[in-house]
């Protein structure tokens, strides 16, 4: 789109500079006025291109905020359901999973996508590839507490904890 409004910018002042200094009696206005508004419409086009790039910019940002913010608290969760994991029944790990997780999970979910956008497709790659081995290993958590295997249970959950700390720091240090 910026290509499009500098060459209208450029052809409407040139054309409007050519003909008003062709005949130095009188000025074309037919021709020269239509020619300074193409070169308006492509400063025009020029300056929505930039409105829209830092209205994208700023959602990106405040999204990566709302993925490190949520990373870190599903890490926070996983790590204090990791230390009172001898405290608590194995039956009941997938209440409290379902209770400290799905609504940070979905949130990061929903905003992945600006990883890419922000840092690139090898970051978004990185990040998401400890984050979903995560993710499964706090499914799995889940259902082994559902059949009570205790020792998959913490297993799993000690895993989870592990991998959604390595996505946050890799997360860290991109920004």
């Amino acid at each position: 789109m910026k290509a499009v409004a500098y060459i209208l910018i450029t052809a409407g002042f040139l054309l409007a500079a050519y003909y008003s200094v062709i005949d130095t009696d009188q000025v074309p206005w037919n021709v020269v006025v239509p020619s300074l508004l193409m070169g308006l419409a492509g400063v025009a086009m020029i300056q929505i291109s930039n409105r829209v790039q830092r209205r994208e910019t700023d959602t990106v940002r405040s999204n990566i905020d709302k993925l490190e913010q949520s990373l870190s608290r599903i890490v926070d969760h996983a790590t204090q359901l990791d230390a009172d994991k001898g405290s608590i029944d194995v039956y009941d790990f997938h209440g409290h999973i379902d209770e400290l997780f799905m609504a940070d999970l979905d949130v990061f979910v929903e905003n992945r996508e600006s990883i890419a956008h922000a840092y690139g497709l090898q970051e978004y790659a990185d990040i998401m590839t400890h984050f979903a081995t995560g993710e499964r290993y706090l499914n799995r958590c889940w259902s082994a507490s559902t059949d009570g295997y205790v020792d998959e249970v913490n297993a799993y959950l000690t895993r989870a904890r592990d991998q959604f700390a390595q996505s946050l720091e890799m997360l860290r240090y991109q920004g």
